[in-house]
């Protein structure tokens, strides 16, 4: 990575002096003066087709942004990440997620071994083992099978699988079920054990170390279920572990053919494609996971070899950086139209801000721009009628990504939600003007009049398989990646969340103990933080 100063680059200056440019234009124009514009600016690569279009750019700001992301070593960088190399450096860890949907007999290697033997063997074991829940070869300790999946885990270990296996939900075998829990607070499991059956119930546990406080608390508290209803011996048959830990979950009573390996090369919100997809595994069969994997290999030798210009996660990212530094975009809007990717906002929202929400450079100064954007969205429909008010009129300017699938449910429903996906990225790029409110009451015109010239992507996807699923996902991983390379971050820790933890784990004594003692200690921490723990002590006192 080019460790020299960002902003200082001619390629940074150049497209400062660009973006005065074309700041003073709108889309409008852009669009008129170019007929072929869609064509010009949009990208298909398999099933996805990339509209980018409708947004403040043109071919020479594209050309530009390609030659800064050349300047800090894109290229460079992306073919570390391949070759297995340390370029997690405040963890000194490879980043090699990749090898994960690997499917060729290309070896991929960490310290010059090659991990694929491994990788390959996890791959079968998971096959085997939920192959032979699904068809009642491994039962529960009482004999009956097991069809309650529940997925204990935070993080990573939670949003990448909980929103995959929703997006394939139309491919769950009907006799199946699965939940995931994540939540310390009892009421979030409780809710969910109300409707199960014991004897038919499996819990996997979600946990790179087998320590995280969250998933430790939930899994005593199923342990605790199930013992008190099947007996000690139970645990063996009804609990499964995916962690870097495997003696601890061993330890747990898990039984050996259960315990899946996690790999400290595989970040958390970067692990729904290895054993952390078991509950995925379960519920929708090992053939839509494979499929899964497929797709994000083919994202992954798209992006590993074509040109930056060429390349459809590197011009996303380099849009993207275009807005947040010479456009002041605080956040990025994605809106899925199609229920089934209505969970892809917040599995971005982690993949996104807790790889590239830094305020420092790999090489410990502070950052010169704007990094990581703020991520938001939700279902295209219920979006319209909650925060689209403030992408089509309010003061700031806030980037787009549209998603929605060709094919898909038929009829007027399909229909309709094909015509509002264009309608809402055609009124963002058009807005109305004065003149054409001439009609409307002249004391209204300002609150009905809108700007437009708001950009927006629009991925057309041709179905949502498990294959253009896994494609979508690793395209957006790839992007996050890039953005990160130009700003100089390190992608791929996560130290903003530590200190948090570090913090709750000191206060812990104090909220165990009654509030008299608990007074001296909470004398080190500000008033504020005392007067509230306090507070909850003595609440708890009365109860």
């Amino acid at each position: 990575m080019n460790s020299s100063s960002l902003t200082a680059l001619p390629a940074w200056q150049a497209l400062k002096a660009h973006a005065a440019v074309l700041a003073g234009q709108h889309m409008r124009d852009l669009f008129a003066a170019d007929p072929d514009r869609f064509a010009r600016l949009s990208f298909s690569f398999g099933p996805i087709r990339a509209d980018y279009s409708k947004n403040r750019v043109t071919l020479e700001t594209l050309s530009l942004l390609a030659e800064l992301a050349r300047a800090r070593g894109v290229e460079a960088g992306r073919a570390a990440m391949f070759a297995g190399a340390r370029i997690n450096t405040t963890e000194n860890r490879a980043v090699l997620h990749v090898a994960l949907r690997n499917r060729e007999e290309r070896p991929m290697t960490v310290d010059g071994v090659d991990v694929m033997p491994e990788v390959r063997s996890t791959r079968a074991r998971l096959k085997a083992f939920s192959d032979g829940v699904r068809n009642g070869q491994w039962r529960g300790a009482t004999g009956k099978q097991l069809r309650h999946i529940v997925n204990i885990g935070i993080g990573g270990s939670h949003l990448g699988p909980m929103f995959v296996a929703d997006a394939m939900k139309d491919l769950q075998a009907p006799e199946m079920s699965v939940t995931f829990v994540s939540n310390p607070d009892s009421a979030q499991l409780a809710e969910a054990l109300a409707k199960l059956e014991p004897a038919e119930t499996l819990f996997i546990i979600c946990s790179k170390t087998f320590a995280t406080a969250e998933t430790t608390a939930n899994a005593d508290a199923a342990r605790a279920w199930l013992t008190a209803r099947l007996g000690e011996t139970a645990v063996a048959k009804h609990f499964a572990a995916v962690s870097t830990n495997v003696e601890a979950a061993k330890t747990f009573g898990i039984h050996p053919d259960a315990v899946f390996p996690m790999w400290d090369w595989v970040g958390g919100r970067y692990s729904v494609w290895s054993a952390i997809g078991l509950s995925v595994i379960l519920a929708c069969g090992y053939e839509a996971f494979d499929q899964l994997l497929a797709g994000a290999e083919a994202m992954d030798r798209h992006f590993e070899t074509a040109s930056l210009e060429q390349n459809l996660p590197v011009i996303l990212a380099l849009i993207g950086v275009w807005y947040a530094d010479f456009f002041d975009a605080p956040a990025v809007a994605v809106m899925p139209y199609d229920h089934r990717l209505k969970l892809f906002p917040f599995h971005l929202q982690q993949l996104d801000m807790e790889s590239n929400g830094k305020a420092v450079t790999k090489d410990g100064a502070k950052v010169e721009t704007k990094t990581g954007p703020i991520v938001f969205g939700g279902g295209g429909s219920d979006s319209q009628h909650s925060f689209f008010q403030l992408l089509h009129q309010g003061p700031r300017l806030i980037p787009c990504d549209f998603i929605i699938a060709l094919k898909g449910a038929g009829g007027p429903s399909r229909d309709l939600l094909m015509a509002n996906c264009l309608a809402q990225t055609e009124a963002l790029l058009k807005g109305r003007t004065a003149a054409e409110l001439a009609s409307t009451p002249e004391a209204l015109r300002p609150h009905r009049e809108f700007p437009g010239n708001r950009p927006s992507n629009t991925l057309l996807l041709d179905e949502l398989t498990p294959y253009v699923l896994g494609m979508l996902i690793a395209l957006y991983e790839h992007k996050i990646f890039v953005q990160g390379l130009i700003w100089g971050v390190n992608s791929f820790d996560q130290w903003g969340v530590e200190l948090g933890k570090e913090l709750a784990k000191s206060l812990m004594p104090a909220l165990l103990d009654k509030p008299a003692a608990a007074e001296g200690l909470l004398k080190a921490r500000d008033s504020s933080t005392a007067g509230l723990a306090l507070a909850y002590l003595q609440a708890k006192a009365q109860q």
